[in-house]
C-alpha cells in the first residue's frame, strides 16, 4: 500500500509533468492581412504579430516566429489572390485576419466585402486545422482620425468603418471565430499623436501593443482550455 504523502506526491509530480509538457510545446501563428499586420512604418518587431508572440514567450509559452501574409495596400480580391499562391503549412495553432480598410479606401461597397471576407475567413478556418475557435478577427482601425486623414470626412470615414466592422463581426460571429474590436481604442489618436506611426497614417508600436495585449490574452485563454 502506498502512503497518503507518497501518493500527494506523485499527483503533484503528474500535474507539474502535465503543465511543464503543456509549456513547452511550440505554437504558430498566421496572420493574414495588409500594412496594419505587417506594422508599416514601424520595426519588424513592434508589429501585433511580433509582439504578441513576445507576450505569450514572456508568459512561458513556447512560440515560432509569427508568419505573416500581408502587404500595405491589399483589399480583399488582394488577399485572396496571394493566398492562393502562398505555399503554407499543413496547419496553424492560430491564425488571425484584418482586412478591409483598402476595401474601404477605395470606395468599394460593404456588400461587395462581405463575400469575399467570408471567404477569407472560412480559408483562415481551414489553416487552423478547422478549429474555428482558434481563428481571431480583429476589426478594422479608424484611420480617419490620423493627420493623414485631416482634409477628409472624417466622420464619414468612421460611419463606412463601422459599417465594414459590424459586416466583419456579424460573419466572425456566424462562423464562432474569437473577434477583437480595435476600433473604438484607435479612435483615441484623434487625441494622442503617440499612438500613430511617423507616416502620420498607421498605427504606432505603442498602439500596436494595446493590440497585442488583448489578443494575447485571448490566445492564452484558448490555449488552457
Amino acid at each position: 500500500m502506498f502512503s497518503p504523502a507518497l501518493i500527494s506526491g506523485l499527483i503533484v509530480l503528474l500535474i507539474f509533468t502535465s503543465q511543464l509538457r503543456f509549456m513547452q510545446s511550440t505554437y504558430t501563428l498566421l496572420c493574414l492581412g495588409d500594412s496594419y499586420t505587417i506594422g508599416e512604418s514601424v520595426q519588424p518587431g513592434e508589429n501585433f504579430p511580433h509582439q504578441t508572440v513576445s507576450l505569450l514567450r514572456q508568459h512561458g509559452y513556447t512560440f515560432d516566429n509569427p508568419e505573416i501574409v500581408a502587404k500595405t495596400g491589399w483589399t480583399t480580391d488582394e488577399l485572396q489572390n496571394a493566398i492562393n499562391r502562398y505555399q503554407f503549412k499543413h496547419s496553424y495553432d492560430l491564425v488571425t485576419l484584418l482586412i478591409g480598410v483598402n476595401n474601404q479606401y477605395r470606395g468599394r461597397t460593404v456588400e461587395e466585402y462581405k463575400p469575399e471576407f467570408e471567404s477569407l475567413l472560412k480559408r483562415a478556418i481551414e489553416l487552423a486545422n478547422n478549429n474555428a475557435e482558434h481563428v481571431i478577427v480583429l476589426s478594422i482601425p479608424d484611420w480617419g482620425v490620423t493627420p493623414f486623414a485631416k482634409d477628409r470626412n472624417s466622420d464619414q470615414i468612421a460611419i463606412e468603418i463601422d459599417h465594414y466592422n459590424a459586416a466583419n463581426k456579424s460573419i466572425a460571429e456566424n462562423y464562432k471565430t474569437g473577434y477583437i474590436d480595435i476600433t473604438p481604442a484607435t479612435r483615441e489618436a484623434s487625441k494622442d499623436a503617440s499612438l500613430i506611426a511617423s507616416d502620420g497614417l498607421h498605427p504606432s508600436g505603442k498602439e500596436y501593443a494595446r493590440w497585442s495585449e488583448q489578443l494575447s490574452l485571448l490566445i492564452k485563454s484558448l490555449l488552457k482550455e
